[in-house]
């Protein structure tokens, strides 16, 4: 008689696949710097990489196909180290203005390799322990008069001038000290940057419109820590759930635009791609457990992300 056999566990599977990944692309890559001069050149610069080889090979190649095979141990070896060559290459490309693409190939693998590690460790992605303090989801403490309204102007201030100034404006300037930046005719670039301006003032005018809803009607504010007494399903909530989160992503878009960015593009969409997958389950699962039905009907009803013909009841 067989004997069942246990569901599979997918987080921990993904992270695993993830690792294999990370070895055959690692070991590819190696196969190609002493092979193809122009990958030498674009990911190592002037690195020797004979003695870049003795240490990554074992120490990520290697203990990523160990990771990947089980052996869960070798998480210790290859994720530390990941982390420490993604510092130093940044630092190399950075003082040197050379291996541009060995840095961003390096943080994207610091990057899938802290999420993979966490799948590993805890079969998920703990962001619940990241909402802490004022992230921390509870309703707003003040709600009479205009506090409410002037709270959330503050913090629209302080959001715009951390997400779209001061994380976005030294990814530019990297971008171009490494070497990445698109070479665009001037007039090309004219128009892709007159297009962002716009995007980001259409996109701005949203999340006002949709910060003041919330604080007007809801008597809230955007930030987790002083949320919505009221559910809030008017403005632009009439046709997205989440409209400031729209106007957030489209706001990054439009500064990468502005600067012809294509890594400022990226660090908008996959702050869309984080927000959907690690904190919108969190904040859905709190305004369940606030308005029950009322915020199922309504969920039911108006997407996600899309304006699009609402679905019925």
């Amino acid at each position: 008689m067989h004997r069942p056999r246990p569901p599979i566990d997918l987080p921990r599977a993904v992270g695993r696949l993830y690792f294999a990944v990370q070895a055959i692309a690692g070991a590819l890559w190696w196969v190609l710097v002493p092979t193809v001069p122009a990958v030498r050149r674009a990911t190592l610069g002037e690195l020797d990489p004979v003695w870049t080889a003795v240490l990554d090979l074992p120490l990520f190649v290697l203990a990523s196909a160990l990771v990947a095979c089980g052996v869960r141990g070798a998480l210790w070896v290859v994720t530390p180290w990941t982390v420490l060559v993604t510092a130093g290459m940044v630092g190399y490309a950075t003082a040197t203005g050379l291996a541009g693409w060995g840095a961003v190939a390096m943080v994207a693998a610091s990057a899938g390799s802290l999420g993979a590690t966490m799948l590993l460790r805890w079969g998920r992605i703990p962001m619940e322990r990241m909402l802490v303090g004022p992230m921390a989801f509870r309703p707003a403490r003040r709600i009479e008069g205009s506090a409410p309204l002037v709270a959330t102007l503050a913090q629209l201030l302080v959001f715009w001038t951390l997400f779209l100034l001061v994380i976005p404006v030294p990814v530019i300037l990297l971008e171009r000290r490494w070497g990445l930046s698109p070479a665009l005719p001037t007039a090309v670039a004219s128009g892709i940057g007159a297009l962002g301006v716009a995007v980001v003032l259409t996109a701005s005018a949203l999340g006002v419109w949709s910060a003041v809803t919330m604080a007007r009607i809801g008597r809230g504010t955007p930030l987790p820590g002083a949320m919505a007494h009221h559910l809030v399903i008017a403005g632009p909530y009439r046709w997205i759930r989440n409209p400031m989160a729209v106007a957030g992503i489209a706001q990054g878009v439009g500064v990468g635009l502005i600067g012809t960015s294509w890594m400022v593009l990226v660090y908008a969409a996959a702050g869309g791609v984080l927000w959907h997958l690690l904190v919108r389950p969190l904040e859905e699962r709190d305004l369940a457990e606030r308005f029950g039905q009322d915020y199922d009907r309504y969920r039911a009803r108006v997407r996600c992300w899309f304006p699009l013909p609402r679905r019925a009841a």
